[in-house]
């Protein structure tokens, strides 16, 4: 049945369906030239002399200095550290809460519905181990790490001028806080990388380079111009201070352990460097295998490993006051939001300043150091899911897996120490108290402390200890060979599988940054440490302005794919059309049929 063609007393209509109908072929007109200077581009394969030779350089530098002038590495970036918080901590507190609403607008408008792929891709990995490689390279060790240390801190020494310590509000206050610091917040940050990354890859077919993401918003030329090559370094450094410091942690923390079991009398430098050494080995063999073999099969083992670590100290604990403890943390983080959002270091307290510093706005820096490589390898393996799930995947999953985390671990301890009887009962002995009076524990040893507090046979405290040692070098390993493989595709042009001589030596550089800063340290290798953090939170300063130009740089790129173009097209025609069809037949039933459209010229002949 042929349909008859447009009345020619309709010139109105005719003339607002063929306006549309413009606007949109510019459009899509538009979206094609973009598309057509990706695909035109200058697409460079092999390494990046440049940037490679740029960010080995670096890296080399800081070691020779780490290890000939330790104190002098720490003295410099002690006072570096003091004018970024001094000067620019707002805009670590601005900046976080601004990625966090965007991450979510994002999400949950017209450009949730975007595939980070073609149209007809699914996702390349299962939800199981996409949600396992993702948690392990964002927060592994942080989480082992921090999991007992940072709620009881809280609880014994809360925030300045909130409540008093040791009581019912402190435990809010005490959850409420680590909720802040390791739920929404990180991972908004993870996600905008993630998302530049994987749509910038796998929608449009740019490389994997870091400078790619910015080429919406600059051109397709800047990512091969020498700001695009500074970008990429920028990453890579950031990278690399950042993977080695959670690398010293994890090894804190296992020699910590070996030494509360007895197994060590002391883990000093030699033996943490010796555990470094190990650990470095087994990640570079692990990187080297891909993603699809090691990180993915030790995702999988570790995710399971911590399921069962937290299930039994669950029920060994104080199990009551831990399923009392979910509702009231969550419960915090809602009501204290706007309070902690908003507290900034500069306000002249200085006891808010200090605690600022060495919470808040170091873990904004820290988050933001780590998002070059645990953004892009999230946008890695994401391939085939949506925007929106995408989003929710990574905002949600990590942060109600970390609350139950911290529940478990931190508010277990809490409540142990709550029923402590004497101070010399197992549970007291997480605590110490310094001379002034102030109380505080040791984040090395806490978690090892929490497990003999509770109350279960010596044999059951001694496998979970080596349950823990391991799950610590798990998550030191998967950690590690993410950020490997991503330092070795930010340095060969964003090459999707580097070569493995590039891998291995990042894999080793990382080691050999975290292992010379610990034997610097002499007999205090967690001051070495703190240098070395210092160091990651003052490279964090210029990624903090690129992240909020990569927000403009995506925003830019969703506007203009074809899905939001299509849906906006349907959407007015529809309503016009319908609006038309109303005032023509006069309220009386019609309906639309489609027809080519007419042009001004035909509609005047």
């Amino acid at each position: 049945m042929e349909l008859p063609p447009p009345s020619a007393n309709t010139q109105e209509h005719i003339e607002l369906m063929t306006l549309d109908a413009n606007h949109t072929k510019d459009l899509i007109e538009t979206f094609k030239e973009v598309t057509k200077d990706e695909e035109e581009g200058e697409i460079r394969t092999g390494v990046d002399r440049w940037v490679f030779g740029a960010a080995a350089a670096v890296a080399i530098a800081f070691l020779v200095w780490g290890l000939v002038d330790s104190d002098g590495l720490g003295n410099v970036a002690s006072s570096a550290l003091s004018g970024v918080i001094t000067n620019f901590g707002w805009l670590f507190v601005i900046a976080a809460t601004v990625f966090v609403v965007f991450v979510l607008v994002v999400a949950f408008t017209r450009f949730g519905r975007i595939p980070l792929g073609k149209d007809d891709d699914v996702p390349q990995y299962s939800t199981w181990s996409w949600i396992s490689m993702m948690f392990a390279a964002g927060m592994g060790i942080g989480l082992m790490f921090y999991g007992v240390a940072e709620p009881l801190f809280f609880y014994v020494s809360p925030p300045p001028g909130t409540v008093t310590a040791e009581t019912t509000a402190a435990v809010s206050t005490a959850m409420g806080t680590t909720m802040f610091h390791w739920t929404l917040y990180p991972w908004a940050m993870y996600a905008i990388v993630g998302l530049g990354m994987a749509y910038g890859t796998y929608r449009l077919g740019r490389t994997q380079r870091f400078s790619s993401m910015f080429a919406g918003l600059f051109g397709q030329r800047a990512v091969n111009s020498a700001g695009g090559r500074i970008i990429n370094v920028l990453a890579i450094v950031a990278t690399l201070f950042g993977s080695a410091c959670s690398l010293g942690l994890g090894a804190l923390q296992i020699g910590g352990g070996l030494e509360q079991s007895g197994a060590i009398p002391q883990a000093n430098s030699a033996v943490l460097t010796a555990i470094i050494a190990i650990l470095t080995a087994a990640f570079i063999a692990s990187a080297v295998s891909g993603i699809e073999r090691g990180i993915q099969w030790l995702s999988n083992i570790n995710m399971l490993l911590a399921i069962a670590l937290a299930v039994l100290v669950f029920f060994a604990g104080p199990t009551l006051f831990i399923l009392n403890i979910i509702p009231n943390a969550v419960g915090s983080f809602i009501s204290d939001l706007p309070a902690m959002a908003s507290r900034t270091a500069g306000s002249g307290d200085v006891s808010i300043d200090e605690w600022m510093a060495n919470w808040t706005i170091f873990y904004w820096a820290w988050w933001v150091s780590w998002c070059p490589f645990v953004g892009s390898f999230i946008g890695r393996i994401s391939r085939g899911r949506t925007v929106r799930q995408f989003v929710t995947g990574v905002l949600l999953v990590p942060s109600v897996v970390s609350v139950l985390w911290f529940a478990i671990f931190g508010g277990g301890a809490i409540g142990l120490l709550r029923r402590a009887e004497d101070a010399a009962s197992a549970a007291s002995l997480m605590v110490t108290t310094g001379p002034d009076g102030t109380k505080s524990v040791n984040s090395d040893t806490v978690l090892f402390q929490f497990l003999d507090a509770l109350p279960i046979p010596a044999w059951m405290t001694a496998v979970l200890v080596g349950l823990c040692v391991v799950l610590v070098a798990i998550f030191f390993v998967t950690g590690a060979d993410s950020a490997s493989i991503v330092m070795a595709s930010f340095s060969e042009n964003g090459a999707e599988n580097p070569s493995r001589w590039n891998v291995v030596f990042w894999g080793a550089a990382t080691g050999a940054v975290a292992a010379i800063m610990l034997l610097a340290g002499g007999d205090h290798p967690e001051a070495a440490l703190n240098g070395l953090k210092n160091i990651t939170i003052v490279t964090a300063l210029p990624f903090v302005i690129v992240m909020l130009l990569l927000c403009v740089s995506l925003w830019r790129d969703l506007s203009r794919d074809p899905l939001v173009i299509r849906n906006s097209l349907a959407r007015e025609v529809l309503e016009q059309s319908v609006a038309s069809g109303i005032e023509k037949h006069d309220g009386e039933a019609f309906e639309l049929r489609t027809a080519e459209a007419v042009t001004h010229e035909e509609a005047g002949q």
